[in-house]
């Protein structure tokens, strides 16, 4: 951590020996270029993105649409099926009437699509087919797949994987591949029912139709598989069954519909999966990635040219903006510099922007309060009245005032100006409120209002060790108060219970109405105060070792009982180890800025 430290220095110290037209112009140049990049970044991203959707979409619409295709075609065979079973078979007693007729008119009707209708009996034995033909010898349809798939599950029709239909004796020896749709069957003999098989060969080439003039882009593709894998069809599917191809057809009869994006041998590609009803086949549509990144290249070019234009662009503005920024800074810098030489009637010079311009005539003001305070110093046993002079005291001590002064020197200094004008404004505002024109009562929102920029100084000093939250109910903002009674509070919250604390403090001031009285919470996270000391804290006969105003608790409750009675001031609520709560309570009095003016 230490020789991490050394190095932020080394870095973060020539950096600071910089001019400040030099450190504005680098910092609005880092953050210009920081958002270009960013935004760059955020639209080739959104562009590849929208790209892979635009893809995806393409992609899902020929899948549905062969899907659509598919569906029309498989519905045609189950058709057939249907027709031969319900107004055929069901409707005939085989062992009086012959069904060839029907079948072969069915057949002719089809043949296009058909390569052969057969209905078998249960042992296998041929009942009928169309076209007319005679079974191989040496085949044994009970052995087939598509056999045992019509029995595994009766109530179903079964489509099978792409084969060679060889049960028929051919003498010119044309034997087609097909895809056989089968079926469980109940045959009516002698006026009793016996099961059965209907078997329809749909010629593959139907199906192959399908898909082969379909593509995906410049190399995408598209094939089918049934519900374990098997390929049914594919554009190479030679190549697959020779194994000089590989696919990943085993793994999609597990993905569920839609798009994926998955690396396949080492190539990235965007898979569409959709599964066609009733079959538990799934059309599977793949597009390599690198369809969609090929034609990136001349977009990236352009952007990287934009961003060199921009680039140039930005650095010459920034200059320009910069040294307009810059020099009302150091003229403000050189007056400052005056000022701590102890040239307390130094003109201060004032212009550029709006905020220098506030910053300059804040640290005018500052200087005048200065002037103001010193005579005050010398006065202030003989001028002020003694609750001016505590209410004042408890606010802003000597101690309190020349460090913050001194953190503002260090930080016009070092060029921190945004830092020493939000201090200056505070510490002026500070002053206004505390003044008040020499009036005792106040408003709650300005009496918050000095809370707070008294808390912007000292967070500023302490570096943020501790944090700060107003919970303030809004009807409580116009209600009358004591002037410097929540400041007191916080100093004492700062001084004895966050001064000492290792982790992070934190205080909360929440003032909020009940039963029609006023109540302010101060309450802090510190190590708390004992049953026995908060009593004599109120007392004025305890007194806690700190570098707070000195004034304590006790001058807060007995101001707030003098001016509105003996049944309102402090409350303390404090138990060690768990924090303190100090409460402030009063009356709900309207505050009458008239009536005021004239206090």
């Amino acid at each position: 951590m230490k020789h991490i430290k050394q190095v932020w220095h080394k870095l973060i110290i020539p950096y600071r020996q910089k001019s400040i037209q030099y450190m504005i112009s680098l910092s609005f140049t880092v953050v210009a270029l920081t958002g270009m990049l960013l935004l760059g970044v955020a639209l080739l991203t959104s562009f590849f993105s929208t790209g892979e959707i635009m893809m995806k979409q393409n992609n899902r619409r020929v899948v549905e649409q062969v899907n659509l295709n598919l569906d029309v075609y498989l519905r045609n065979m189950r058709r057939v099926s249907d027709s031969i079973y319900y107004r055929v078979i069901k409707r005939n007693d085989l062992s009086y009437n012959s069904i060839d007729d029907e079948m072969t008119l069915l057949y002719d009707a089809n043949k296009d699509l058909l390569i052969s209708i057969v209905l078998l009996s249960e042992n296998g034995k041929l009942i009928s087919c169309a076209p007319l033909a005679k079974l191989k010898k040496d085949v044994v349809p009970t052995q087939q797949q598509w056999f045992q798939n019509a029995f595994d599950k009766i109530e179903n029709m079964h489509f099978s994987t792409p084969h060679v239909q060889n049960l028929f004796d051919d003498p010119d020896c044309r034997y087609r591949w097909v895809v056989s749709l089968s079926r469980a069957v109940e045959l009516t003999q002698n006026g009793e029912v016996h099961p059965g098989v209907l078997l329809v060969d749909m010629n593959f080439w139907g199906i192959e139709q399908l898909f082969r003039d379909v593509n995906l882009g410049k190399s995408g593709y598209i094939y089918l598989i049934n519900n374990e894998g098997d390929i049914i069809y594919h554009p190479r599917q030679q190549l697959i069954y020779s194994k000089l191809l590989k696919e990943n057809n085993i793994n999609m009869a597990e993905y569920d519909d839609g798009d994926f994006v998955e690396t396949f041998h080492g190539e990235k590609q965007v898979v569409t999966v959709k599964s066609v009803g009733y079959t538990g086949w799934k059309i599977v549509g793949v597009m390599p990635m690198k369809d969609i990144t090929a034609n990136y290249s001349h977009i990236q070019l352009l952007s990287l040219f934009i961003i060199m234009l921009l680039i140039i662009l930005t650095i010459f503005i920034n200059q320009q903006v910069s040294s307009k920024i810059a020099e009302p800074i150091k003229n403000l810098q050189r007056s400052v510099e005056r000022l701590e030489e102890g040239n307390l009637n130094a003109d201060i010079a004032v212009g550029g922007s709006y905020e220098i311009q506030h910053l300059g005539i804040t640290i005018r003001s500052m200087a005048t309060q200065m002037r103001k305070l010193m005579d005050d110093i010398v006065l202030e046993q003989e001028a002020k009245r003694r609750s001016e002079l505590d209410a004042l005291q408890s606010q802003i001590n000597p101690h309190f005032l020349y460090n913050t002064l001194d953190s503002i020197v260090w930080m016009v200094e070092n060029q921190r100006t945004a830092e020493a004008n939000k201090m200056v404004t505070s510490l002026a505002r500070l002053f206004r409120i505390s003044l008040s024109k020499g009036k005792n009562i106040i408003c709650i929102a300005d009496e918050l209002e000095h809370a707070k920029n008294y808390l912007t100084i000292q967070m500023v000093r302490y570096q943020n060790k501790f944090s700060v939250k107003f919970d303030t109910d809004p009807r409580a903002l116009n209600l009358s108060t004591v002037k410097l009674i929540v400041q007191p509070l916080l100093e004492n919250a700062i001084y004895h219970g966050m001064e000492l604390m290792e982790g992070e403090g934190e205080i909360m001031v929440k003032t909020y109405l009940n039963n029609n009285d006023l109540y302010i919470d101060v309450a802090d996270n510190g190590d708390g105060i004992s049953p026995e000391v908060c009593r004599l804290l109120l007392m004025g006969t305890e007194k806690i070792r700190s570098k707070g105003s000195g004034i304590g608790l006790k001058n807060v409750h007995e101001r707030i009982q003098i001016a509105f009675g003996l049944q309102y001031g402090l409350e303390i609520l404090s138990q060690l180890g768990y924090g303190t709560t100090v409460r402030i309570h009063l009356p709900c009095i309207e505050y009458n800025t008239k009536q005021n003016k004239e206090d």
